[in-house]
């Protein structure tokens, strides 16, 4: 038998086959076009479909985490709300305890010496002022300062105090505190007029 030689080009490239490798080569390579007008059709109707599910799966998935996540935040930070509100005094509680502790022990005492009793209720007075600014509460200063209404309640108002006195305070009936420069209560005071 002889063999002819046939030259194929695929892809860019010069085959040189005999008539049976060529023959079956086409015969092939029809098969193969076939089988791909066939598949192609029903890929490209189901590949989008598919993958477009499995998209949403994943952002389903990743929607419920993030929610579930979320919620459990919401639920912790809540406990520690909760329990801020509980035990957010305990601070100022134990700073407090020693000053009941000097208290117990003044009322405790038997001794009838008023400069000694005296002395010691100064002392207790000084270490709860301390106690209270360590805490972070002060006096609001109102010795010679100018009415505030940001600091100063004016409950009473004083005529003929002279020029040099009006709008200032000159009486404190009732201190005020602020605390961390926040007013909890303003100070009850006279006003010059």
């Amino acid at each position: 038998m002889d063999k002819k030689q046939k030259n194929i080009k695929v892809e860019g490239e010069e085959l040189e086959l005999n008539n049976e490798e060529a023959t079956q080569h086409e015969a092939d390579t029809q098969k193969e076009v076939e089988a791909n007008e066939e598949e192609a059709p029903t890929e490209e109707e189901h590949d989008p479909l598919t993958a477009a599910q499995a998209e949403a799966e994943q952002w389903k998935d990743k929607y419920i985490r993030l929610v579930a996540e979320f919620d459990n935040y919401k639920k912790r930070t809540l406990k520690e709300k909760s329990e801020l509100i509980l035990n957010g005094s305990e601070k100022t509680v134990a700073a407090i305890l020693p000053i009941l502790d000097d208290f117990e022990r003044a009322t405790a005492d038997k001794t009838e010496d008023p400069q000694a009793i005296k002395e010691g209720f100064e002392l207790i007075y000084k270490k709860f002022v301390k106690a209270l600014e360590t805490l972070g509460v002060h006096k609001i200063k109102t010795d010679d300062a100018d009415f505030d209404v940001d600091y100063h309640e004016a409950i009473a108002m004083v005529p003929g105090m002279g020029d040099d006195k009006k709008g200032k305070v000159i009486d404190c009936v009732q201190t005020g505190y602020t605390l961390n420069d926040k007013v909890i209560r303003h100070a009850k005071v006279a006003v010059g007029q």
